[in-house]
């Protein structure tokens, strides 16, 4: 057993702190971005934001919406091909999720999609540090040389360098920061959220690699933190969850004849997840995750503005006049301890 002394910082620990600036508005501010994916060589670009790849938030008629945005969704993984054939969905803005050991869908669902153009896969595990995970991303990116990949969850420099080497050109950062997860209560695993952006970042960026932010935003100031830190991308799920996007024609049609204006939202190792998806939750595990209520925002529309709104007026805050330079210029203060 060690402990480690130095201080780790997640999004309520700090503050960006404000520079002079030579912008003249908000609407100067270019929140979209071109990436080179180190392993498939080829370039992605759009407003670096992306719907989380749950049941919840991560659905197709999420994916339309924030396509018209140039906004990012990672469609959960318990859509059946059929579903993903009849919804002819977009492959700029579109990553498909698999679990480990998916590799016969994998192949399957890419060969039914290519011509939606799919090119975008989420390998989406809980824990990302075990030897299988790896090898696994290694199979993939030896399966589909061409496709673009992300890749996690992890939140160490190492396991990102590990990842990025077997093959991932976007890594998923984040151990149990999201509203709806409770890895951290139920094994004490973790890493605060900012410093491993931070330090995942770093590692990253020394391979030509990217990583995705995934967790912890609760506000549109704490997505220009996740930015300002040096993450490519921004992962949402409780800040998307809650909206008509997200809700079947059902899930609707119940909300209208209810007295509240709550909708359920829940993690994907919640028992309400496993029940539906997997049959119960296993003997050797237990629940990792919790059903969330979350007051109904009506379309998306309005929380898309918020956070883009935010994000400008993050920048303008700190003179950049683009997103790819917000990080050069930001300069974060601790709080004092209360």
């Amino acid at each position: 057993m060690r402990i480690e002394t130095e201080r780790k910082l997640d999004f309520n620990d700090v503050l960006i702190r404000p520079k002079r600036s030579r912008l003249k508005s908000r609407g100067d501010v270019e929140v979209k971005r071109t990436f080179k994916l180190p392993h498939a060589k080829v370039e992605i670009s759009g407003v670096p934001i992306i719907a989380a790849n749950m049941d919840t938030v991560g659905t197709i008629k999420m994916a339309a919406a924030l396509a018209e945005h140039s906004i990012f969704t990672s469609l959960h993984k318990h859509y059946s091909l059929d579903e993903l054939q009849k919804a002819n969905i977009s492959g700029d803005f579109s990553f498909v999720t698999f679990g480990i050991d998916d590799m016969k869908k994998i192949d399957s669902v890419l060969e039914t999609l290519k011509g939606n153009k799919i090119n975008k896969i989420c390998l989406d595990v809980a824990n990302g540090y075990t030897e299988n995970f790896v090898e696994f991303v290694q199979t993939v990116r030896k399966h589909h040389p061409e496709k673009i990949i992300m890749a996690g969850n992890v939140a160490t420099p190492d396991m990102t360098e590990a990842l990025i080497l077997a093959g991932a050109d976007i890594v998923k950062v984040g151990i149990g920061p999201g509203s709806a997860c409770m890895t951290r209560a139920m094994t004490g695993i973790g890493y605060p959220q900012l410093s491993a952006i931070i330090e995942c970042a770093d590692a990253a960026h020394g391979l030509a690699g990217l990583i995705c932010a995934d967790g912890g935003c609760k506000m549109p100031g704490d997505v220009a933190k996740a930015f300002a830190a040096g993450a490519d991308f921004v992962m949402l799920g409780g800040m998307f969850a809650g909206h008509t996007e997200c809700m079947n024609d059902e899930q609707l049609k119940q909300l209208a004849q209810s007295d509240h204006n709550m909708v359920e939202y829940y993690g994907m190792s919640s028992k309400v997840a496993m029940d539906r998806y997997a049959g119960g939750v296993a003997l050797h595990r237990a629940s990792e995750g919790r059903v969330v209520k979350v007051e109904y925002k009506g379309d998306v529309k309005g929380t898309i503005q918020d956070v883009l709104g935010g994000l400008r007026s993050a920048c303008t805050y700190v003179g950049a006049p683009t997103l790819k330079q917000f990080s050069k210029r930001a300069t974060f203060v601790i709080k004092n301890s209360v």
